[in-house]
């Protein structure tokens, strides 16, 4: 193991343990103010999906990106907490029943499973909603344009031209809303999973109020970084061992998704992969040095086995 890696292990074990301890704060029983009251069943759902599991890739991405420019690192836990909540919400939603189907997350049962479909799409709306509620937060930035600039990426990054909108070419590809509609994967790509990868960088230029060509960077960055996380999650549908990725494998072929192994095939998605991580390095030489940790992030996301 090499020192970056080394560094980028540690760090990664680190974020994951404060965002779990933030966000077990941020979904505590007792209602902020302005809030009424916060339903037993409803907030207990929310931490069933949220806490205990995941490796907070989104909320490491969001402090790393921000330590390049010296953002004090609350803040941008707070920020990555908003991020993950966004992704936590995904998932519930796209294990549903009328989305995927699927039983398993994290090696334990989807939230519809544990509890039932209503309580889980409520569960996923509260967590949205949530976010934008933390994103806002004034402990994130003092000055309230740097916040506007966070929310307004975070909604575009989850929305009808992000990854809710990826969710919907997906389901169209599988033809779910009649023939087989003709799938850009690597559009697909960008939006459904790459939308909010690509946010966990450039909200760290964000926050640290960068120059355009350190924002371009950490752009190019993210983008680089979300399609290589995809490539590697649809290498694992195909390669990946149930145990170990904490759910079923298989899920793409069996619902007839477009994926990079269906175009490219295995040898030809694991070479797009060693494409995009030089695309990923040069994008953060700008930084020299203080990117190393992200290079480790992309070779991590790269090499990932769940």
């Amino acid at each position: 193991m090499t020192t970056g890696t080394a560094e980028f292990a540690k760090r990664l074990d680190q974020t994951a343990d404060d965002t779990e301890a933030l966000l077990a704060k941020l979904l505590a029983d007792t209602a902020e103010q302005d809030e009424i009251v916060r339903p037993k069943r409803l907030i207990e759902a929310m931490r069933y999906s949220s806490l205990g599991g995941g490796k907070r890739l989104r909320p490491f991405l969001v402090v790393e990106s921000a330590a390049v420019f010296g953002v004090p690192r609350d803040a941008a836990l707070m920020a990555g907490a908003a991020l993950e909540c966004i992704h936590c919400y995904s998932l519930i939603h796209d294990d549903l029943p009328a989305m995927d189907n699927s039983d398993l997350r994290r090696g334990r049962p989807t939230l519809h499973k544990a509890y039932d479909d209503a309580t889980a799409i409520l569960a996923g709306d509260a967590l949205l909603t949530i976010a934008f509620d933390i994103i806002t937060r004034d402990e994130i930035h003092r000055d309230s344009g740097v916040r506007l600039a966070l929310t307004r990426a975070l909604a575009r990054a989850s929305g009808v031209g992000g990854m809710a909108g990826g969710q919907m070419l997906d389901l169209a590809g599988e033809g779910r809303f009649g023939d087989r509609e003709p799938v850009d994967v690597a559009r697909l790509q960008q939006m459904k999973t790459g939308a909010l990868l690509r946010f966990g960088c450039i909200a760290g230029a964000i926050l640290g109020q960068s120059s355009p060509k350190e924002y371009q960077a950490l752009d190019d960055f993210g983008r680089a970084l979300g399609e290589a996380f995809q490539i590697a999650d649809d290498l694992l549908d195909v390669e990946g061992d149930a145990a170990a990725l904490g759910k079923q494998t298989g899920q793409d072929a069996a619902l007839g998704k477009t994926t990079f192994v269906t175009q490219l095939g295995i040898e030809g998605a694991k070479q797009r992969v060693r494409d995009l991580l030089a695309r990923a390095d040069a994008a953060l030489s700008v930084f020299g040095a203080k990117g190393d940790v992200l290079r480790a992030a992309a070779r991590f996301v790269a090499e990932r086995k769940n």
